[in-house]
């Protein structure tokens, strides 16, 4: 642990805590690109107002979750994923789950990234006809090959910080554009604070995407995405790690420190760290999707334009245009930084989140790094190429004249690993709590409270939507994982007692 505390950490002036915002800007970046430049906008455009209510809840859930992850990191300095091989025989069975199911979802997500920043540059080159409607695919390709390329030598940091500059400008026009508009205050108000019932207009209802897709899934969808997802969170444990904060290094924990330690205190100074850089996480995503939502109730929903399809960008630039039409480039200038900044972010999840469950399961992963980076980047390959494949042969035989959607081929992956995953870690930041942390640094029990009732609520809603998605093949496909899980650990289990 390090000995010696940041200063922001010791000040009493708020306005320097600002200096402990770092893993939690990394988060905030990974959702603002898809889930509020996106879904925001298109959850506004169905839903209105009603849906802010929604979205706060579940952001306070999904902090909850994150600083639970944070806490267990800072006190202990033992990732979630170490603390799950000592949950239930056979030995390392969740976490084995997690890393199957992380295998077939992160190749989807990264392909959806690259095909929805693909979007923007079709719809802006006139080119999204190509390859019989799957153009964005095609750029997709392309920019994908560009992020690899850039992660490969490591040139990324210049254009984040342009990004986040971007990103700042286009969300105070927006903000802007906002109140020039001037909303009915009342309306989101009363939509942030009290949560109603929720159901598809006609015009979206009569819209092919949406025949036989239930409002449950369109809306777990959104919850999945806004804030990030359980793996996003997973990584921040790692990220921590990197920063060193508290006994994240592993070396100083709560649990080995005897107690009347000076270090034990220490560690409870450490805890305002994560404390203040979620929290301004969660703010800030909180503040884009509030904008974005009112800007699609307002902007969107009267002309019966909806983002989706291979359209999820461009729709949105008419929130800066309709007031500033000079602003429109700057919009799409940033829209394609922050897209390509999650894309870039996304692919760089995979490594910190495999460096973690090898370190859990005792593997000696030394390229880590490169394998996790090639599954992504290769399966987005084959995503992409496969949506394109199947546009042009459906093409041609008639069946279909435009690419598989986006928001389509997202949706299995995104009910596990943004819904169901935000459940299973909100539960073991109980156990954790209850069974490894001391009862002078346990968590108040409002927060435990929290995390259960959290918990709770995302596995249901998950299942729920799997039932309404798949019905019993999403239930035995998702069964299947968890029975594959068991097996795996099963048979390292007795691998591990065999070299012995």
């Amino acid at each position: 642990m390090n000995p010696e505390l940041p200063k922001a950490l010791v000040s009493r002036n708020p306005v320097a805590w600002l200096g402990l915002f770092g893993p939690g800007a990394v988060i905030a970046s990974l959702t603002i690109g898809a889930g509020e430049l996106i879904f925001s906008s298109r959850g506004g455009a169905i839903f209105g107002y009603r849906l802010l209510g929604y979205f706060a809840l579940v952001l306070l859930f999904k902090w909850v979750l994150v600083y639970g992850i944070a806490r267990q990191m800072v006190l202990t300095g033992i990732h979630p994923f170490e603390r799950w091989i000592r949950l239930g025989e056979p030995r390392g069975w969740l976490t084995l789950l997690f890393l199957g199911l992380g295998v077939l979802s992160f190749p989807i997500w990264v392909a959806f990234h690259a095909g929805t920043t693909g979007g923007l540059l079709a719809s802006l080159t006139g080119t999204s006809h190509w390859f019989r409607g799957s153009g964005h695919y095609a750029w997709g390709l392309l920019l994908l090959g560009i992020v690899l390329w850039l992660i490969s030598k490591g040139g990324y940091e210049r254009l984040e910080k342009l990004q986040i500059s971007v990103v700042i400008l286009m969300l105070a026009s927006v903000l802007v554009s906002l109140f020039l508009l001037h909303p009915d205050w009342t309306a989101i108000l009363k939509g942030a604070l009290f949560p109603q019932p929720l159901t598809y207009p006609e015009w979206v209802s009569m819209s092919p995407e949406f025949v036989g897709r239930p409002v449950w899934v369109e809306v777990v969808t959104y919850v999945g995405i806004i804030g990030g997802s359980g793996y996003d969170y997973l990584a921040y444990g790692a990220y921590l790690r990197e920063k060193g904060w508290g006994a994240s290094d592993a070396r100083d924990t709560i649990e080995t420190l005897p107690e009347g330690d000076s270090r034990r205190a220490l560690l409870r100074r450490w805890l305002r760290a994560p404390m203040v850089d979620c929290t301004l996480s969660f703010l800030a995503v909180l503040l884009f999707s509030g904008v974005f939502v009112a800007c699609g109730a307002m902007l969107l929903a009267p002309k019966h334009e909806l983002p989706s399809g291979s359209n999820l960008l461009s729709l949105q630039a008419s929130f800066v245009g309709d007031s500033f039409s000079w602003m429109r480039p700057l919009y799409f200038f940033g829209a394609f930084l922050t897209m390509f900044g999650t894309l870039y972010g996304t692919v760089e999840v995979a490594p910190a989140i495999l460096r973690e469950m090898a370190r859990a399961l005792r593997w000696n992963l030394d390229g880590a790094r490169r394998i996790a980076v090639r599954w992504c980047g290769g399966g987005g390959v084959l995503v992409l190429c496969a949506s394109i494949l199947k546009a042009w042969f459906g093409s041609s035989s008639g069946s279909t004249s435009a690419a598989p959607g986006l928001v389509l081929l997202l949706t299995p992956a995104n009910l596990f690993t943004g819904v169901m995953a935000c459940g299973i870690v909100c539960l073991s930041n109980v156990w954790t709590e209850l069974r490894f942390i001391p009862r002078d640094f346990r968590a108040r029990p409002l927060f435990i409270v929290l995390s259960l009732i959290g918990g709770v609520m995302f596995l249901l809603i998950g299942l729920k939507a799997y039932w309404d998605h798949g019905q019993w093949d999403a239930m035995v496909l998702l069964g299947s994982t968890i029975l594959l899980g068991c097996g795996g650990a099963k048979l390292r289990s007795k691998l591990t007692v065999a070299k012995e």
